[in-house]
């Protein structure tokens, strides 16, 4: 064996090493170091695909593979022996200075999956390299995914697009906040609320009100009125894992229930001091909390 195999040997060695390594440090932190398979992009409901050409992209915003996402890690570092082969035979053409052809990847926002070329894409990130020349094909999505997204943020994502959709709440409000969950099935409770807010409105203004209407109403009346109050007192501080989005239904429900308690509306204002003064978290647990990477 020459010297070229013997050092792909040593590399290959090195990389199921690595992965070895992050997969136990992912398991006991209680998280997953698995690349995201390109069937999760359904959730994102692509509209459309376009032949790109051959580009240089960034090689760690790929972030998962059509059907290699099993057989390697989160850094594509391999996992499986049955890799052995194709990968030391890659590592030791490269190490002979041979030029490896353009991989091919789908390309969703500004993160890409492997079509082909997974083994080039692992051995890259074992020497370091930063960009790798692809074949891109593009997908429209409404909301783009980014780098450390998992399968749930998709799904998120996409019943946001869906929300988006609905509403046509970018044509309405274009410069509207983001309303991003980390929940998923949370944008039906928003629909249920513009609903709401159209009935009250027709009933206190006794006319037909069109959804466009209602939409705006409830965004500027409820929704908008609701974060501006919760930044004013600071309110994520106490909830770092959290988005401006789930504070909202945290504290319209918490609204709810002043008002039931004192028998009439409270307010955006009184319900959002009122929700933070109920759940603030000490400055001290705060910080241990953030430290250990466990705040909620």
């Amino acid at each position: 064996m020459g010297w070229f195999e013997q050092q792909a040997e040593h590399d290959l060695k090195t990389a199921m090493r690595k992965s070895w390594l992050a997969d136990l440090s992912a398991w006991l932190r209680g998280e997953d170091n698995d690349l995201l398979p390109f069937d999760a992009v359904k959730h994102l409901h692509p509209t459309a695909e376009h032949y790109r050409g051959i580009r240089t992209i960034p090689i760690d915003q790929i972030i998962g593979s059509v059907d290699r996402y099993r057989d390697f890690d989160e850094a594509f570092f391999p996992r499986a022996d049955h890799l052995k082969d194709r990968w030391t035979n890659i590592r030791r053409l490269k190490l002979e200075g041979k030029e490896m052809p353009a991989i091919q990847v789908y390309m969703v926002g500004e993160t890409y999956f492997v079509k082909d070329g997974n083994h080039r894409v692992s051995v890259g990130h074992l020497e370091g390299q930063k960009f790798i020349d692809a074949e891109v094909i593009e997908l429209d999505v409404p909301i783009a995914p980014e780098k450390g997204d998992d399968i749930k943020d998709f799904i998120i994502k996409g019943e946001y697009a869906q929300f988006l959709n609905k509403t046509k709440l970018e044509q309405v409000v274009p410069d509207h906040y983001e309303i991003l969950f980390t929940t998923p099935g949370r944008y039906d409770i928003l629909l249920d609320h513009i609903e709401k807010r159209k009935y009250f409105l027709g009933l206190n203004l006794k006319r037909d009100i069109p959804y466009a209407e209602a939409v705006e109403s409830w965004y500027k009346r409820l929704y908008q009125r609701m974060v501006e109050e919760m930044r004013q007192v600071h309110a994520l501080e106490n909830f770092p894992k959290r988005t401006e989005a789930d504070l909202y239904l945290f504290m319209m429900d918490h609204r709810y229930n002043l008002s039931q308690h004192y028998g009439q509306d409270v307010g955006s204002k009184v319900a959002a001091e009122s929700f933070v003064q109920h759940h603030k978290v000490p400055w001290y647990q705060r910080l241990l909390a953030k430290f250990l990477g466990r705040a909620d």
